[in-house]
């Protein structure tokens, strides 16, 4: 069943972003390699929502191992028929397509909020969010980014995972997107053979 195999692809691409947004969202705790920052609490506060960890990260794993097992899922032979279960897998599917949707959209979500905000950091003698106020414009402004003198490079190490954790939650987003569409697709389509061959045995 060539849905089944979209599916599989589908979940294994999940299951290797997934990882990597765990990993992104793990480095965010430790600019520059060093714990003290997350031990005195002076991390952004959108560090704290874990979006890539649970959201794009744990969460992720239920659709990915559903999507993989999906080619060659029957549901016990729905209705008495092989092909007839794989429609209602497929159909199935959709509600962890679901939960795929909101854990990826959370994490894109959370990742945007940081990414306007700007990091915490040493400014001026204080720990502050010196470029909360800006609306994201410091993104652009590569000038303003020496404010904060610590963590070094905070400003960049932020923007670029808070980016990653983005782009790979959106991907994410897109992916399941896909497998909704291709799990009502061929879950109707197969629904229709079924009942197409129920009519020619009842012939």
């Amino acid at each position: 069943m060539c849905f089944g195999k979209c599916a599989r692809c589908i979940g294994y691409k999940l299951l290797i972003i997934a990882v990597l947004c765990i990993v992104a969202n793990l480095l965010l705790y430790f600019p520059n390699g060093e714990t003290k920052y997350a031990s005195d609490n002076n991390l952004s506060r959108y560090v704290w929502f874990f979006h890539g960890i649970v959201g794009a990260g744990l969460l992720m794993f239920i659709p990915a191992t559903v999507f993989i097992g999906l080619e060659n899922e029957d549901c016990c032979g729905c209705c008495g028929h092989e092909n007839c279960g794989r429609s209602c897998a497929m159909l199935s599917s959709i509600l962890a397509a679901l939960i795929g949707l909101v854990g990826s959209g959370y994490c894109v979500i959370i990742s945007a909020l940081g990414l306007a905000e700007g990091p915490k950091c040493l400014n001026n003698g204080q720990w502050s969010y010196p470029f909360s106020g800006t609306n994201g414009q410091y993104l652009t402004q590569y000038s303003t980014w020496s404010q904060c003198t610590e963590p070094q490079h905070v400003v960049v190490w932020n923007v670029s995972l808070f980016s990653i954790l983005l782009g790979l939650a959106a991907i994410q987003f897109i992916l399941c997107l896909v497998q909704v569409i291709n799990g009502l697709i061929g879950g109707l389509c197969g629904m229709c053979c079924c009942e197409e061959k129920s009519q020619s045995y009842a012939c």
